[in-house]
């Protein structure tokens, strides 16, 4: 009997294993799979930026027709007497070519200027530090906000922030960018050159101001919104002479 009872056993074990071969296998575990991005957390460089993204609308100041920004050409000032004065800009180690004078609040005719408002005349480093590579001192930078920033209708920040968009906006030809040679050129000259690197920008939107027979600024004329606009009572003081002196950066 006992022969019989090991071989109903060893019977039912292989009917088992038969049946056990026939269920499906354990499914994976749920993964995404390394083509299958509908799960995956993208990082911040992992994300193309969408084909219909726009940039940010500038803030759009009131109380005045259009702005005016300045570029001034560091080496000039940094060899006039008043220099001395500024060595954030001037001093031993310093090598600054172009940096903004200002971004002013213009009429077509006159300016606005030491206006009344609500934010105060101090500039709080926590603002100007991060424009310190464009206007390199926190002198420049309290100044332009008292004397132009404060007719913007803006705050602050909103106009610190325009003063850094138009900036960027500017393309400088590279021929004046770092020249390392004392250039002379016509002011004339110099206006065509950026009105090429700068599509838009017209010979009624430009001028070039000189400090005696060395250039001073460029000074291009903006809306509201950045986009370049006649301005003919400031082109109207471009420089006269027939050729003035470009100082090589330090």
């Amino acid at each position: 009997m006992g022969r019989y009872t090991g071989l109903f056993a060893f019977g039912l074990f292989l009917a088992a294993a038969a049946v056990y071969g026939l269920l499906p296998a354990d499914a994976p575990m749920d993964r995404p799979s390394p083509t299958d991005t509908s799960q995956a957390t993208p990082g911040p460089m992992a994300r193309a930026p969408s084909p219909t993204a726009k940039p940010a609308d500038p803030p759009r100041g009131k109380g005045f027709d259009f702005y005016v920004l300045a570029l001034s050409w560091s080496p000039t000032f940094c060899e006039s007497e008043a220099a001395a004065r500024n060595q954030d800009q001037c001093g031993d180690g310093k090598s600054f070519g172009w940096i903004v004078h200002g971004l002013w609040p213009q009429n077509e005719k006159g300016w606005p200027e030491n206006c009344a408002t609500p934010e105060g005349g101090r500039v709080p480093h926590a603002i100007g530090r991060d424009l310190l590579d464009i206007m390199p001192s926190m002198g420049l930078i309290g100044h332009q906000w008292r004397k132009h920033g404060s007719c913007s209708g803006l705050g602050k920040r909103d106009y610190f922030n325009l003063v850094r968009q138009a900036s960027d906006k500017i393309q400088i030809p590279p021929e004046y960018l770092e020249p390392d040679t004392l250039l002379r050129v016509s002011p004339a000259a110099i206006e065509q050159s950026f009105i090429r690197a700068n599509p838009g920008l017209a010979r009624s939107g430009i001028a070039v101001t000189c400090e005696r027979e060395k250039i001073d600024e460029i000074r291009i004329c903006l809306d509201t919104g950045l986009g370049f606009r006649a301005c003919p009572e400031v082109d109207s003081r471009s420089c006269r002479r027939t050729e003035i002196a470009i100082p090589p950066a330090r």
